[in-house]
């Protein structure tokens, strides 16, 4: 099952999609997210999201000042800041 994402700065989404992965940084650590993971929010770090999409192919970008938020499978990470990596 595919996990629905959305990253978002505070003035643009950066980048929507499924992904069968996406792990990125918190002030607590790194947190892996898979479809089916429990509900969860937490503070992002600054720091680097590693998005895998369905295919095997990586997406990465900067975020900070922000949180996620995990519900069912749709996991939205909202960023003062975020951009790709090129």
């Amino acid at each position: 099952m595919a996990l629905n994402v959305h990253l978002v700065s505070a003035d643009a989404e950066v980048w929507s999609g499924q992904a069968s992965l996406v792990v990125a940084r918190t002030v607590e650590g790194e947190i892996g997210i898979m479809s089916g993971h429990e509900p969860v929010l937490a503070i992002l770090a600054q720091g680097e999201v590693r998005i895998t999409e369905l295919d095997g192919s990586k997406v990465l970008a900067n975020a900070q000042d922000g949180f996620l938020s995990m519900e069912g499978d749709e996991l939205t990470i909202v960023a003062g800041n975020a951009a790709l990596i090129a």
